[in-house]
This record gives structure tokens, C-alpha cells and sequence, in this order.
């Protein structure tokens, strides 16, 4: 049994992009921060692959890997956590209306807890109503569900506003998930 620093959320549903949540699960592991799935309910969601491949002009999905979520929004006590992360796929159009999601989603980032989103998982925070004045990176597509919510998009792999840590699609987890977890482990000293 692992000796954790603490813990932090991952936020999926059905249609959850795979590479958005099972790259930041790992990292989160190898810097001893527990990762715990919450989802609408506590059951198996099916992750998917997103891509647009040449000759494409729109995204293409097929299935991926599996994932358990550890807990229902509605089971989550917020500061039990160091901080959050809203995955992408298709999953957050579908969650986004989720009371208790919404509740949490704001608790977090009026709490100035380190928070990260990756794709479309810009679309919670944004439904939240959370993003307003907000730098944040995006995939192109959902740069009208930002601005019009009141959000500044910026189109880079990695931008830090804050306690708000982002990037466009997987391709940039690489640059966005490292800064979100130091922040993360400043948290974790805050608390030790």
C-alpha cells in the first residue's frame, strides 16, 4: 500500500477521452497523489479514442479501455482533495448539467484549489460559470463554449491563470499536467 501525499480527482463519464484521463492517472501515481475517478455514478465508463485523421475534417471516435469510477459526484467531499481535474471526450457535454458536478466544480475553484482541464472538459467549469475573465487553453472547437461563458482562449499547449492549469487536446498533456501537479504537491505541503 502506497503512502500518498493526498489525493486528487478525475472527472469522466461515457465517451471520457482515453489518453486525457489515463495520462494524468499515471503521472498523478508517480508523484504519490492518489487519483480518485469520480463520474455521475459509481460504475464502469466506457473511454473513447479522439483523433481527426487525414482526410478527416471532424473528430473521429472509437472505442478505448474502460474505467472505474471510484465515486459519485455526489459522494465527494471537496476538501478531502488537493484538486481537480476536468478530463476530455465527449463526456463533459453529457455531465456538464450534473448539480452536484457543478457544486464541486465551483468549490474548487472558489476555494483557489489547483484545477486542470484538458479538451473539452472546458465545457464544466464554463457551465459552472467559473471561467469568466479566465485565461484557458482549449481544442479549437470549443472556443465559442469558453468566450461566450465569458473566457479569454489562448491557443497553446499549456496555460497557466492562476489555480487553473490547461491544454487543447492529449497532445499537450506533456506540457499541462506537470505544472498542475506541482501545484498539486504545494498544496499537499500547505496541508502537511
Amino acid at each position: 500500500m502506497k503512502n500518498w501525499i493526498g489525493k486528487a480527482l478525475i472527472v469522466v463519464g461515457d465517451a471520457t477521452e482515453t489518453v486525457d484521463t489515463l495520462y494524468p492517472l499515471y503521472r498523478l501515481q508517480e508523484a504519490n497523489i492518489q487519483p480518485v475517478v469520480i463520474a455521475p455514478e459509481k460504475r464502469l465508463y466506457q473511454m473513447v479514442l479522439h483523433e481527426v485523421r487525414p482526410g478527416w475534417t471532424i473528430t473521429r471516435e472509437w472505442e478505448g479501455y474502460q474505467i472505474q469510477a471510484d465515486m459519485a459526484f455526489s459522494e465527494v467531499n471537496p476538501e478531502d482533495y488537493l484538486g481537480i481535474l476536468f478530463s476530455g471526450g465527449r463526456a463533459p457535454e453529457y455531465i456538464r448539467e450534473d448539480e452536484d458536478l457543478i457544486r464541486l466544480t465551483q468549490w474548487f475553484f472558489d476555494h483557489n484549489k489547483p484545477c486542470a482541464s484538458v479538451c473539452h472538459g472546458v465545457e464544466i467549469p464554463a457551465r459552472a460559470d467559473r471561467v469568466r475573465g479566465r485565461r484557458m487553453a482549449t481544442v479549437a472547437k470549443c472556443k465559442f463554449d469558453l468566450e461566450v461563458c465569458g473566457g479569454i482562449y489562448v491557443n497553446e499547449p499549456c496555460v497557466i491563470d492562476g489555480n487553473l492549469v490547461s491544454g487543447r487536446t492529449f497532445h499537450d498533456n506533456g506540457y499541462y499536467v506537470g505544472p498542475w501537479i506541482a501545484m498539486l504537491e504545494q498544496e499537499a505541503k500547505l496541508r502537511a
